[in-house]
């Protein structure tokens, strides 16, 4: 089975760094558009970045120049950045594989939490 894990995550002071590794297992990330998401309580889940196999990388405007990912296909892992974090980055942050050939299927990992406060 396809499986998404996360590791990371937890509290930082504001303007600290996080890495948030995602390792999968039972599919080849290299036949996978990588992507990382946010949600708060109340709100829209939010496309914090993506990366494509050929390593072209997107980023939401609240996060550009602070945050970004890259990928090791060998090792089926895509890393997260997460740089000068500030209170308002305080989400739950989701894994997503998103398959670029039919069926075209979306796999999630675990949500992680991530508080940033004094």
């Amino acid at each position: 089975q396809v499986l998404l894990v996360v590791a990371g995550g937890g509290l930082v002071q504001p303007g600290g760094s996080l890495r948030l590794p995602c390792a999968g297992s039972g599919i080849m990330f290299r036949f996978h558009v990588m992507k990382w998401y946010r949600q708060v309580p109340g709100a829209q889940r939010e496309l914090v970045a993506s990366i494509t196999n050929a390593g072209t990388i997107n980023h939401a405007d609240t996060v550009k120049g602070r945050f970004t990912i890259s990928r090791d296909n060998a090792k089926n892992t895509v890393y997260p950045q997460m740089n000068s974090l500030n209170p308002e980055d305080t989400a739950v942050y989701y894994c997503n594989a998103a398959r670029l050939s039919s069926p075209r299927l979306d796999y999630w990992g675990q949500g992680t939490q991530v508080t940033v406060s004094s």
